[in-house]
């Protein structure tokens, strides 16, 4: 569940601020953001993190930046679950949510859809392409 906080357009300097709440095991794809760099603050549980080469380990309190043009992917590690915010200069990460995201049916996180349909990756990889987020590889196991 990703809740923008700070849309890019309330500010003059187009910065973004997501609330991202999400279960045990969630990973997205490796991927790269093409114009923007990302800063995560964890706000709740442990994530496993690839940036780059390098695997880290963030909990509450951590700040990390995924700089653009690095493959970067993460992993909730915490059994209860995470909560972190993203912050980002500029739209391309909070259009892509917004583009792809659904509205939530109630408060808290979905019901486990399982994993995704090849048609449901293809469609992520073109909108994400679209907001200059390119798709580069798997999510971390």
């Amino acid at each position: 569940m990703v809740t923008i906080r700070v849309a890019a357009a309330d500010g003059k300097d187009g910065m973004s601020i997501l609330e991202h709440l999400l279960p045990y095991g969630d990973s997205p794809p490796l991927h790269i953001h093409r114009t923007q760099d990302e800063v995560f603050h964890v706000l709740e549980g442990e994530i496993r993190v690839k940036l780059g080469e390098q695997e880290k380990r963030f909990g509450r309190g951590d700040t990390f930046v995924a700089p653009k043009g690095v493959p970067h992917t993460y992993r909730v590690e915490s059994k209860t679950g995470g909560r972190f915010l993203t912050v980002t200069l500029g739209d391309d990460f909070e259009r892509l949510v917004r583009a792809f995201g659904r509205p939530a049916q109630r408060p808290g996180l979905p019901d486990p859809a399982g994993p995704p349909s090849p048609e449901a990756i293809q469609a992520l990889s073109k909108s994400a392409a679209l907001c200059g987020i390119d798709l580069v590889g798997p999510p971390l196991q």
